[in-house]
């Protein structure tokens, strides 16, 4: 699969929102131990805005599907949380034509940018027990099987697995930020709640490529 429409990215996010609403006690779970404990709560609400929202969306471009996305988490969600993840789905498309197809350096550009802007906006860095530690890897793989050709599928499950890898990596270190930051080495083993959710929203999409195959 080289490409994908604009209304199989609409799905694919559709399929990103119900994986995320599912996942809603294990990010609890997670946050509770070295977070405020509302990580969870925060992104099924954001999310089950988006699964309402993207039931009368008029398809126009697939830019407009991630800022349909990105704008609906920012007006929903509320607190840092919903200005991130917003900024994931917003930034990268800010200044892009619109188009009616994405190819995997599409989805590669979109999220490279979004990363600068995350990194910029929320001062956070490889190492630092956030979403970073997750979302940076998956854009790198991203980047990388682009320039190999790959296809989308092949280039989602890299991305998947690299942000799988950075959320297992956050079970090693301290954390510089939020309260979390305050446990020192008692953070240490944990996950970060916001690399989880960065690991369900790359699994999830990478699930609905694999799914459009068959």
């Amino acid at each position: 699969m080289k490409e994908v429409s604009a209304d199989q990215v609409k799905r694919m996010m559709e399929r990103v929102a119900q994986k995320v609403v599912e996942s809603e006690p294990y990010l609890t779970e997670i946050d509770l131990k070295i977070g405020d404990g509302d990580h969870g709560t925060g992104m099924k609400r954001g999310f089950l805005a988006v699964q309402k929202m993207l039931l009368d969306l008029k398809v126009d471009s697939c830019e407009g599907v991630f800022r349909a996305v990105g704008t609906c988490l920012l007006d929903t969600m509320g607190g840092a949380s919903g200005v991130l993840f917003g900024t994931v789905f917003i930034s990268g498309i800010v200044k892009r034509e619109e188009r009616n197809s994405f190819k995997l350096s599409d989805f590669a550009e979109i999220f490279s940018t979004s990363l600068t802007s995350l990194k910029k906006r929320g001062k956070a860095k490889v190492g630092d027990k956030t979403m970073v530690d997750a979302l940076e890897p998956a854009v790198l793989a991203l980047e990388e099987g682009a320039k190999e050709g790959l296809d989308l599928i092949e280039g989602f499950q890299r991305a998947a697995l690299a942000a799988e890898k950075g959320m297992e990596y956050t079970k090693t270190i301290k954390a510089r930020f939020g309260r979390a930051k305050y446990f020192g080495d008692k953070a240490i083993g944990l996950q970060d709640a916001g690399a989880t959710s960065v690991y369900i929203i790359f699994q999830a999409m990478s699930d609905f490529l694999k799914g459009e195959k068959n």
